[in-house]
């Protein structure tokens, strides 16, 4: 059987998390306030810097390497359209559009990731 203090420690746990949750959720819409841009890069070498929220219309990347590899960009989304890599698994990742997801093909050493408007301040360390 619960003790009257066991439902106030329950109460005050159920109150932080919910209050959590609203926090993570507020700051979440609130940092969305700026510009996506997506950078492509093979290995060191920086291929192309994209706005994804000032694109118009498809664009198509070609990327050549070691394997062949065809970068999409479409309605604020982008994606490894196709690849001649072995395993494709650049492919299988699908629409990346939210600050901070990544794409990465291992086998040509390219990696599309979505960066905010200020790469140098992390959300977790600033």
């Amino acid at each position: 059987m619960l003790k009257k203090g066991d439902i106030y420690l329950i109460a005050v746990l159920l109150l932080a998390i919910v209050t959590g949750f609203a926090f993570v959720h507020l700051y979440g819409s609130m940092s969305g306030n700026t510009h996506r841009i997506s950078v492509i890069r093979q290995g060191d070498r920086l291929i192309k810097r994209i706005d994804l929220d000032a694109q118009q219309g498809p664009v198509k990347v070609e990327i050549d390497g070691e394997y062949r590899e065809t970068v999409l960009v479409e309605n604020g989304r982008i994606r490894f359209e196709s690849a001649d890599c072995p395993d494709k698994i650049c492919v299988r990742t699908g629409w990346i559009s939210k600050k901070g997801d990544t794409a990465v093909c291992l086998p040509n050493r390219t990696i599309i990731k979505i960066e905010g408007d200020n790469p140098e301040v992390d959300g977790v360390t600033y």
